[in-house]
């Protein structure tokens, strides 16, 4: 197979094509290729980015997709279908591009960029059973959705695929369009083009946002004052992340009751990004509707709406201000790896070297690991005062921790820990570098004390510092503070929903479950860690053990089969003497669960 490595591991796969594909190109051949190709640069694939979706592959006419989880995965195939019904309903009944969209969870063959296998096969078969713009999923996708989404799943029995030996159940998906509208379409008002700045101003070295006034679409004072509260708290929340330049309210307000052009506005304000918005009431509930818009293209990074009951304003309007904050970060994040991605090699800057090392945090491979170190080092090298660079470089360190790949442990936890030292000098005050500095000190000095106290630091700064909460919670869990260590995780994941880093989250609340008793949870949790991340180390020897624990003695097995291929040298004494703990009788059971699975001792 070309020579590469060949691995497996467990994801949801989404096949997708163009029911009467044929048909559309015998008719009008050019028109139906520009017609797709526009559908899935401008539909398919900022939902697969807004999803965590991987496109594998074109298909001629379709497209195989891999997700982490089996919930991402049909809330993508849901938002592509919903928004392909919006763009074909003024079109022409004989030029619409309609697709079938096949979903399974299951094991897969990855050789490079590519996936096979029998989780691919099932995905394409069960396609090809779906109606023209429906989807149909397999028993595995339903078990693990089933409560999760808004979509109801019917039962179509099992089904007799082409050239797959057993009966597959499956079911059909169908759900309401209020509910997957990714943006209310109002009736826009006519442009009221401010008078062109007499200079745009330049972009700061750090992506930029301006938080324009919410539009009150209800006609009610009273929502006037809910919204432009609601505005001032996400900017003063925004402005709590030093990785992002913000437009302080006294300017963005300026904006207030005109119907402005986006781009004329951020280039007015010398802002990249600008987040627009609207609110309506609608009996005793309050909607409201945000959308980031990149100023440099026009294009749509994220939109999404919220709502809640209007008997207290003040507590909704937090919720959706803590709602919207929690996906703005990592969505102006995720677009500016896109946009350095663009960019030549021989154009990049200190801060674009961090981010190309940034895109690389969640791959868990050595090769990953070591490029994302040696993309920091440059960016350091670019920028001694950049504190982000030295925070990922450490990260880079605690990969190789968790893995299994320190060789010289008394080398290189000096050099991290001098990395931790330079960032800290380089900015005190920055959350992410502080936070990051706790966990090393707790992982590298052994000093778990140490490493709370500067993440709670990092958290006092930045509230909303999801990545601050997982941190706290990861050491607190080898404190033996299961309690507090759950309800930290689960505020990680209240403040960034749909975080890169979930398969963290995940394993840490299942080793969290396991100390405080619930061996069922904790194995629910670990399936999820390693459905996310299947590279992850951590996620897969929780799995083993809570697998072991709970009766499943096949899967236990797989996992520590798969433990082992991740890292051959692993012991369970390795892993415990990997990272310290100051409770080390909680986390017997655990071992004793490894025992059970078939790890070495």
């Amino acid at each position: 197979m070309r020579g590469e490595r060949v691995v497996r591991r467990l994801a949801a796969i989404l096949a997708a094509d163009v029911a009467g594909y044929s048909r559309l190109m015998g008719r009008d051949e050019h028109g139906t290729l520009a017609r797709l190709k526009a559908h899935r640069t401008e539909r398919l694939e900022p939902i697969l980015a807004r999803h965590g979706g991987r496109l594998v592959k074109l298909t001629g006419d379709g497209a195989l997709v891999e997700f982490p989880s089996a919930v991402d995965a049909l809330g993508a195939a849901i938002a592509f279908q919903q928004a392909m019904i919006e763009a074909n309903r003024d079109q022409p009944e004989d030029t619409r591009i309609v697709f079938r969209i096949g979903l399974h969870l299951g094991d897969l063959i990855v050789e490079g960029e590519d996936l096979y296998g029998d989780g691919v096969n099932v995905a394409a078969r069960l396609e090809a059973e779906a109606p023209p713009g429906g989807i149909v999923v397999s028993r595995a996708i339903h078990e693990a959705v089933e409560g999760r989404l808004e979509a109801r799943l019917h039962a179509l029995g099992e089904l007799a695929l082409k050239n797959i030996e057993r009966p597959i159940r499956a079911f059909r998906v169908e759900w309401e369009a209020a509910d997957w509208k990714t943006m209310e379409v109002d009736a826009p008002e006519p442009a009221i083009h401010a008078e062109p700045a007499t200079s745009t101003l330049a972009l700061p070295d750090k992506p930029s946002i301006a938080v324009l006034p919410f539009q009150n679409m209800s006609g009610d004072p009273e929502q006037e004052y809910f919204a432009d509260g609601m505005v001032e708290d996400i900017i003063t929340a925004l402005s709590r992340f030093k990785s992002l330049f913000v437009i302080a309210r006294n300017s963005s307000f300026t904006y207030k009751g005109k119907a402005v052009d986006v781009r004329l506005v951020a280039g007015e304000l010398g802002v990249r990004y600008v987040l627009e918005g609207s609110i309506r009431r609608a009996g005793n509930r309050i909607r409201v509707t945000a959308q980031l818009i990149d100023s440099s293209s026009g294009s749509h990074v994220w939109a999404d709406k919220h709502d809640g009951p209007i008997e207290d304003l003040f507590e909704l309007q937090d919720q959706i201000t803590e709602a919207v904050v929690g996906v703005l970060e990592p969505a102006i994040q995720q677009a500016e790896i896109e946009r350095t991605r663009r960019k030549r090699a021989e154009n990049l800057n200190a801060y674009d070297h961090y981010l190309r090392s940034l895109a690389l945090t969640n791959a868990f491979t050595r090769a990953a690991a070591d490029e994302m170190l040696e993309g920091c080092l440059h960016t350091i090298s670019l920028d001694p005062s950049f504190a982000p660079a030295y925070a990922l470089a450490a990260r880079a360190y605690v990969q190789r921790l968790t893995q299994g790949w320190i060789v010289d442990e008394p080398r290189e936890y000096a050099e991290v820990l001098d990395l931790v030292e330079r960032g800290l000098r380089a900015d005190r005050l920055d959350p992410f570098m502080l936070g990051t500095a706790g966990h090393c000190f707790a992982w590298f000095e052994r000093d778990l004390s140490k490493g709370i106290a500067y993440i709670e630091e990092a958290i006092s700064i930045n509230p909303n510092f999801a990545h601050g909460f997982m941190q706290s919670a990861l050491v607190r869990i080898r404190m033996g503070e299961a309690r507090i260590a759950i309800g930290h995780l689960e505020r990680a994941r209240r403040l960034s929903p749909r975080d890169s880093r979930n398969y963290s989250i995940f394993q840490g609340l299942s080793t969290a479950h396991h100390l405080d008793g619930n061996a069922e949870t904790a194995y629910d949790w670990a399936r999820r860690s390693v459905q996310h991340n299947p590279n992850y180390l951590p996620g897969w020897i929780s799995l083993a053990s809570s697998a072991a624990l709970t009766g499943r003695e096949v899967e236990a097995r797989m996992a520590a089969k798969q433990v082992l291929a991740l890292e051959p040298a692993y012991t369970i004494q390795r892993g415990a003497r990997r990272l310290p703990t100051s409770a080390p009788e909680k986390f017997a059971a655990l071992q004793q669960g490894q025992r059970l699975a078939g790890l070495p001792e």
